[in-house]
């Protein structure tokens, strides 16, 4: 197989003393990291610090949700709004019996509030008032503040921290915020959300709801488009995942195929039909194949993960990870000969588009709206092909990884040179 050199994460070097580049309050040697509590709005922050060289210097703060059943149905109003009801309703009815009852339900409880997503130890509070003063304060010393932020929860926070720090932070929010983008410094978002703009986005939606949608309008020059989502996967987090894995994935028959299989989405729809037919193409590939590892996700409904494992739990070839810790995910990036995933997941597609190696989507042709411009973009450069089972496995192709998190650093590089400053390195 031919082998892929992927990009090397930036690292400290010794090169010219910070005083000779115009001092230190011009150099960016930190970052804040405003995460919402889900791995994957926070690992794409992770991945662009990473990219930056900023690992080793980053901070995570989150924005959280109170939390309960009847929280569960305000989760769409901004975070103070949702707190300042959920303070009314506790003063309300906290003392009553049924809120009692209701509250004992768990409905979509957030994640445990840790840094276990980003391997930190701890998590503060987001304060926008706190980060935006500390900023300030810690100028002259520690230099700008690189702010990094994704999701819906964080938007207000983040521009918060802009408007009130200016002169002292750069802000980037990472996936199209859907309000005014002048509230950040930096906006990282996929091609595919501006797919309402494109003609065939234009023919599927009706036009008395078009001035309803975001986008309105093409983006700016504060914009960075990806092809994918961002994400932490580059050669030291794979390199570190091929060692950690060694002893249980080197020994395995080759090549190794790894497939991944996600959930339905609102555009990406199906149930045991793509299951059958991702059962009958593997089982013609199987023969080719010197071994198989499954997983599903959590979003995997279990009348689709029954069909593979009815089908497949008894076969020697195959192994299906059962989701217990620890998880293989890192380790089947790093060892996989080529990967089978399905097309719901773009975070999945993106992170094994960046190793260069095969990579064959299942359920392509059951997406619509901008999941199907995003696998179109992939086919396009050469990424990624359908999975049919025709396929023999022993034959490998390859193309130049996908880097989006190096390109959006090497976008706000530049954008900061523009202000004056430059990022530690």
């Amino acid at each position: 197989m031919r082998s892929i050199r992927l990009p090397e994460p930036p690292s400290a070097s010794l090169g010219t003393p910070e005083i000779f580049e115009g001092g230190a309050f011009s150099v960016v040697r930190r970052a804040i990291i405003i995460g919402n509590g889900f791995p994957g709005a926070e690992n794409q922050c992770v991945g662009l610090v990473r990219a930056l060289g900023l690992a080793d210097r980053q901070t995570l703060y989150r924005v959280t949700r109170p939390r309960g059943p009847i929280n569960y149905w305000f989760r769409w109003l901004p975070v103070s709004l949702h707190k300042k009801l959920d303070y009314a309703i506790k003063r309300l009815f906290g003392e009553s019996r049924l809120f009692m009852l209701l509250q004992r339900k768990k409905v979509l409880p957030l994640p445990l509030q840790n840094g276990r997503v980003s391997g930190l130890s701890s998590v503060l509070e987001a304060d926008s008032r706190m980060i935006a003063k500390m900023a300030q304060e810690t100028f002259d010393k520690e230099g700008p503040l690189l702010v990094v932020s994704s999701g819906w929860d964080t938007i207000s926070v983040a521009s918060s921290i802009r408007r009130l720090a200016p002169q002292s932070v750069f802000v980037v929010q990472i996936q199209h915020p859907r309000t005014h983008l002048d509230r950040f410094d930096m906006v990282v978002t996929p091609q595919h959300d501006y797919y309402p703009l494109t003609p065939s986005g234009q023919r599927e939606i009706p036009r008395f709801i078009r001035r309803w949608i975001t986008p309105r309008e093409p983006p700016g020059s504060n914009v960075v488009l990806t092809v994918g989502a961002l994400h932490k996967v580059d050669s030291s987090e794979l390199r570190r995942a091929a060692l950690a894995w060694h002893n249980e994935l080197a020994p395995l028959p080759k090549p190794l195929l790894v497939i991944n299989i996600g959930g339905p989405t609102s555009h990406c729809r199906y149930g045991t039909d793509l299951a059958k037919q991702l059962t009958d193409a593997l089982l013609k590939v199987l023969p080719s194949c010197g071994s198989v590892r499954v997983s599903f996700s959590r979003r995997t409904p279990e009348k689709v993960s029954s069909i593979i494992l009815t089908q497949f739990s008894g076969n020697p070839k195959v192994y299906i990870w059962d989701g217990e810790e620890p998880n293989p995910h890192m380790g089947h990036l790093a060892w996989a000969d080529a990967f089978v995933i399905t097309a719901d997941s773009i975070s999945m597609l993106s992170e094994a588009c960046s190793t260069g190696k095969p990579v064959y989507v299942a359920g392509a042709e059951r997406c619509t709206w901008k999941f199907s411009a995003f696998h179109k973009t992939l086919r396009d450069r050469g990424m990624v092909r359908p999975f049919t089972g025709e396929e023999d496995m022993s034959e490998s192709w390859c193309y130049p990884p996908l880097n989006d998190a190096g390109d959006a650093a090497d976008r706000i590089r530049n954008a900061l040179a523009e202000r004056g400053w430059s990022v530690r390195r």
